[in-house]
């Protein structure tokens, strides 16, 4: 079926993305889901019924983890004339660290993966009228050695859930596996669904209609992929490495990137796509409702089998070679080639301005004993030989941008490392993370302090044209004007030791808040602790 694909970009601030095609047999214009995108990663879509759609949007500034939060869920509902919602930020399902939804068990209960703060794995929550409240951990072997880019959802039936990931048998990188359900919070340990559908490339958001016995993914290296596409495999009998030949979704694939689907109903899907093949996600749907070309027929495949005892990349392994878009960020689509040996990859950065997602130039640097050693962004560097030399943590510099620190733990391997750059000018403010203070005072507090305000105070003497503000902030615990006193207590030490390290005083102006400004949520300890801050604003 051909297709013919207008692609309009999607503009900064309010203006949203909208995809239009049309097919030889009907027109089907393709439209975002109004109030429910943003500028920013809108993905991983999942139905719950009640007009309500739960989704993942990363780097939001509302996120429990601020701007640098990787993903927090977000609600958005449909109203009764078919339009979707200004979009809601569920602090209650929310960490500072990645969380996505994986749908309902059962009626009233939500399973959501969390990688943020004290969670780690999936959790059960109970729905109490308009809330969800915590419950439990359930509990999944092997979950945890599930790297790359985990996605997944609850079958229709609630009885299994498809997640993807790189384990340990995977083809190369993110592979489809599943887990069956052994009791009220028992699952068994994820399996490889095998080679049938799984490829040495990505396969992800994998969702499985057991009523159809139909999953539905999205891949990039089966059968006329352009970038990832969604597709369909069909389960040929019991045993889950058995599945058809994965047939291409034609009626919801575009140039760009589409990386997951959600049904709301029979005859009406929303899915993600991205403005080009590495952009950032946004949710679509067909602005009315038609008929969804499903394919019918589907064909036995013949899949090579994986073992526990014999690596499917024994003879051939797969290397992967980040696509770079040019002004957009989001999950990369990677180029796959074929080597003889492993070998393991040198780390790849993706650094944007946290504005403007543009990528910047920059370099990196790291302290080796009392040395520091740079590089440019093009040097090939492996993880292993900054662990061998004890490296703790790596600072990525560009021009007109405060510096960041990525510790050694963060960055990826196989997958580009994201770096959100703040840029030096009026307005911009920067968390100065790595600064703390002894508890209830004003003093400062640690090495890791001191020599973060050693880089900053660099950074500063090196642009004194600066005129900075230094905002002390607190939790809501507490005193109030305890607190504010000891906000202002706390920026001024910060203020005290630049000037001794040669930034001029005159630049330098202070601000106390005490638990006026929240940063995130004070209802969970999590939150409070990021609330409990120093932030630089730049003044001009």
């Amino acid at each position: 079926m051909k297709k013919i694909i207008n692609v309009f970009s999607k503009a900064s601030g309010i203006m949203l993305l909208a995809f239009c095609f049309s097919l030889n047999s009907q027109a089907q214009k393709v439209v975002s889901l109004s109030g429910a995108n943003s500028p920013q990663d809108d993905m991983n879509p999942v139905w719950i019924g009640e007009n309500t759609l739960l989704f993942t949007r990363a780097f939001h500034p509302d996120n429990v983890g601020g701007i640098t939060d990787p993903g927090d869920i977000w609600m958005t509902k449909k109203s009764e004339t078919g339009e979707w919602q200004e979009a809601v930020h569920r602090a209650d399902l929310s960490t500072d660290g990645y969380d996505f939804s994986l749908g309902l068990e059962d009626f009233l209960t939500l399973l959501v993966y969390h990688t943020g703060g004290s969670r780690f794995g999936i959790y059960q929550y109970s729905k109490f009228g308009t809330e969800w409240n915590f419950l439990r951990q359930v509990a999944m072997p092997g979950l945890d050695s599930l790297s790359g880019q985990v996605t997944g959802r609850v079958g229709s039936d609630g009885k299994v859930i498809f997640l993807s990931g790189k384990g340990k048998d995977s083809r190369g990188n993110e592979d489809i596996y599943v887990s069956e359900k052994k009791g009220a919070i028992e699952w068994s340990r994820p399996i490889n669904i095998g080679s049938a559908v799984n490829t040495p490339g990505q396969e992800m958001s994998p969702f499985y209609d057991a009523k159809s016995g139909q999953l539905y993914f999205s891949s990039n290296m089966h059968e006329g992929a352009k970038g990832k596409d969604i597709y369909i495999a069909k389960r040929m009998g019991n045993d889950w490495a058995n599945w058809s030949k994965p047939v291409l979704w034609e009626q919801l694939n575009t140039p760009g990137s589409e990386v997951s689907v959600t049904f709301i109903n029979e005859e009406e899907v929303v899915w993600t796509s991205t403005q080009n093949s590495d952009g950032f996600a946004d949710l679509l749907t067909f602005e009315v409702i038609v008929p969804l070309v499903i394919p019918e027929e589907f064909i036995v495949a013949s899949p090579e089998p994986i073992t526990k005892n014999e690596s499917p990349l024994k003879s051939k392994i797969v290397s992967v070679t980040p696509i770079y878009p040019a002004s957009a960020t989001g999950f990369p689509e990677v180029k796959m080639t074929e080597e003889d040996e492993k070998t393991e990859e040198p780390i790849t950065w993706f650094v944007v301005d946290a504005k403007n997602k543009k990528m910047v130039p920059f370099t990196i640097s790291w302290k080796n004993g009392e040395s520091t050693v740079s590089a440019s962004e093009t040097e090939l560097i492996k993880i292993s030989e900054l662990i061998d030399s004890q490296i703790g943590e790596i600072k990525v510099s560009a021009e007109g941008y405060f510096p960041t620190s990525v510790p050694i733990s963060e960055i990826k391997s196989g997958e580009p490392t994201v770096v959100l750059m703040t840029k030096a000018e009026s307005g911009n403010v920067i968390v100065l993370d790595n600064v703390n203070f002894k508890r209830g005072t004003a003093e400062l507090e640690g090495d890791e302090t001191i020599a973060s305000l050693k880089e900053l105070a660099d950074f500063l003497v090196g642009n004194p044209e600066m005129k900075l503000r230094i905002h002390g902030h607190t939790d809501n615990a507490g005193d109030p004007g305890l607190n504010k006193a000891l906000s202002l207590e706390r920026a001024g030490s910060v203020r005290d030791f630049l000037i001794t390290q040669g930034v001029p005083f005159e630049s330098l102006r202070i601000s106390g808040w005490g638990g006026t400004r929240p940063f995130a949520s004070n209802a969970t300890e999590a939150g409070r602790a990021k609330n409990r801050r120093v932030e630089l604003e730049v003044e001009r």
